[in-house]
C-alpha cells in the first residue's frame, strides 16, 4: 500500500474543544480515524501526526521528501508565517495537498495569506473534516 503522511500543525490536537463553532465538535482522534478509514478505502496506508513544534514539522516534511512520500498537510498557524516550512515543502518529491478545516479566506485578514500554497500541489479548504478526505482522494488519483 502507498504510504501517505497526514501532518497537522499547532493546536489541531485540541480539536473538539478548540473553537467548536469554527472547527466542529469532532476530536483529533476522530480526524485520525477518518483519515485512516478513507485511506483504507483508497488503498492507501495513512499515518496521522500532529505537532505544535515548527522544527518537528519541518523534519517531517524533509522525511517525506527523502522517501518520496505524499503528504496531506494542515499547517494551521504555520500557514501564515513559516518560511522555514515553505522552504521545506519546496523540496517535496511527491504530491503535497494543503488542507484547512475552515476557509481561511472567510476569516480574519491575517489568515488570508498562505506562504505554503505556492509550493503545494493544491489546497482544499472550508469543508470541515471532509477537506482531508478530498485531499486523500486527490493524492490517490495522482501517479506515484
Amino acid at each position: 500500500m502507498r504510504l501517505v503522511l497526514v501532518l497537522n500543525g499547532p493546536n489541531l490536537g485540541r480539536l473538539g474543544s478548540r473553537e467548536p463553532d469554527v472547527y466542529g465538535a469532532q476530536t483529533f482522534e476522530d480526524l485520525a480515524a477518518l483519515c485512516r478509514e478513507t485511506g483504507r478505502e483508497l488503498g492507501l496506508s495513512v499515518e496521522v501526526r500532529q505537532t505544535d513544534d515548527e522544527a518537528e514539522m519541518v523534519s517531517w516534511i524533509h522525511e517525506a521528501a527523502d522517501s518520496r512520500t505524499p503528504v496531506v498537510l494542515n499547517p494551521a498557524a504555520f500557514t501564515h508565517y513559516s518560511y522555514a516550512l515553505r522552504d521545506a515543502i519546496a523540496q517535496r518529491t511527491a504530491p503535497l495537498v494543503e488542507v484547512h478545516i475552515s476557509n481561511p479566506n472567510a476569516r480574519e485578514e491575517f489568515r488570508h495569506t498562505s506562504v505554503v500554497a505556492a509550493v503545494a500541489t493544491g489546497t482544499i479548504a472550508g469543508f470541515g473534516m471532509r477537506s482531508y478526505e478530498l485531499a486523500l482522494r486527490a493524492i490517490a488519483d495522482t501517479e506515484e
